[in-house]
């Protein structure tokens, strides 16, 4: 009998990416499992669905099923497939030398897994830091169980197949002699471990989904992309290893006044004509509160001042940055006959071309221009 595709095994296409191949093995594992389904042929089917999956969760093997199928292309050479079939060069090492080089525990403590949160932040917020309190969904530790995923009163037993190593030992003999292919035991899934009367509360995991509240301190500075770690503070431990850590991931929005450039503030602020040409002192907001500026005689728009220590503190507590304001000087688009009378006299005053004249002039040169005078 031919071996079925190992996709449609699993029922999924041949473009799945690794996270979809990895649901439907979870999904069909516990579908035929034997100590689930007591139909005839679950074993086999759960068999089955342990090899798609071993095949098809590996890079390796998954690109040489893709290119050769079931078909060794080795069998000339004595029909070993280094690469699937004996599980390697690793298994055939352990075979003659004893083993066990990189076998794991089951029952060894293993770190929980981390978790990622995105936190939106206003632009102040993220400056001046706070203290707030976010809910995440996590597993936790079954207080039903305890985490054995037993019932209570009753306690998990050593599996009988792989006898509580986690792995079954497969024999094939081959042209250099009985190789052992070492395996993860399919009744345990690597455990060591058989329930036989699994907890209601999570079915047998050990772990139930709940929404954990968790209080925050969110350091002053921080940046858009920039990342905070709470350790301890994502999934539980197996095995009474440590939980994982919590990642928050910082959104900051943008300011209608204010632009931020690392630990530097940048704003414009708008000036008269007449400010920029007498100078004077005028008032500019900043993160910090309103500070009095002096606007120098001459001044040009597009000219930059500094305020030392007006922009945002270092989240790593290297100082503050700076703000950076350009001034930028409004032309009055609305003139009274009065302040225009005022301008011809101080243009007059200046030197200056009258006004009138210096358009007919200019147009003059543009006529010429036209007519190649």
């Amino acid at each position: 009998m031919s071996k079925r595709d190992y996709y449609d095994v699993l029922g999924v296409a041949k473009s799945a990416t690794k996270d979809e191949i990895k649901k439907a093995y979870r999904k069909l594992s516990k579908k035929y499992h034997p100590d689930i389904n007591k139909e005839p042929d679950a074993d086999e089917k759960f068999k089955e669905v342990k090899e798609a999956y071993e095949v098809l969760s590996d890079e390796q093997k998954r690109a040489h099923y893709d290119q050769f199928g079931h078909t060794d292309p080795n069998q000339g050479f004595g029909g070993g497939d280094f690469g699937g079939g004996f599980g390697g060069f690793e298994d055939i090492f352990n075979s003659f030398f004893g083993g066990g080089g990189r076998r794991r525990d089951p029952n060894a403590p293993r770190q929980g897994a981390d978790l990622q949160y995105t936190m939106t932040l206003s632009f102040e917020e993220a400056v001046f830091g706070k203290e707030t309190d976010i809910e995440i969904p996590r597993e936790e530790t079954c207080e039903t169980c305890d985490g054995s995923g037993a019932k209570p009163g009753t306690k998990p037993e050593t599996c009988k197949h792989c006898h509580g190593s986690g792995q079954l030992n497969v024999e094939q003999n081959t042209p250099f002699g009985r190789i052992v292919n070492r395996r993860t035991c399919p009744y345990c899934n690597g455990s060591g471990k058989e329930i036989k009367q699994k907890c209601s509360s999570c079915h047998g995991s050990g772990k139930v989904q709940k929404r954990r509240k968790i209080h925050v301190k969110i350091p002053a500075g921080v940046d858009d992309g920039q990342q905070l770690r709470v350790a301890g503070k994502g999934e539980p431990g197996t095995n009474g290893g440590p939980s994982g850590d919590l990642y928050i991931v910082f959104h900051i929005r943008s300011h209608e006044f204010f632009e931020r450039d690392g630990d530097d503030i940048y704003c414009e602020m708008p000036i008269t004509f007449v400010q920029a040409a007498i100078g004077d002192e005028i008032e500019v907001p900043t993160l910090h509160g309103k500070v009095k500026l002096k606007i120098p005689a001459g001044t040009q728009t597009g000219t930059r001042f500094r305020l030392k220590g007006k922009g945002v503190p270092n989240v790593r507590g290297y100082g503050t940055g700076d703000q950076h304001t350009i001034v930028r000087i409004m032309t009055p688009t609305k003139l009274t006959e009065k302040q225009k009378e005022l301008l011809r006299e101080f243009a007059d005053v200046s030197g200056q071309t009258p006004l009138g004249e210096h358009e007919e002039s200019f147009f003059s040169k543009v006529k010429r221009a036209f007519k190649g005078d």
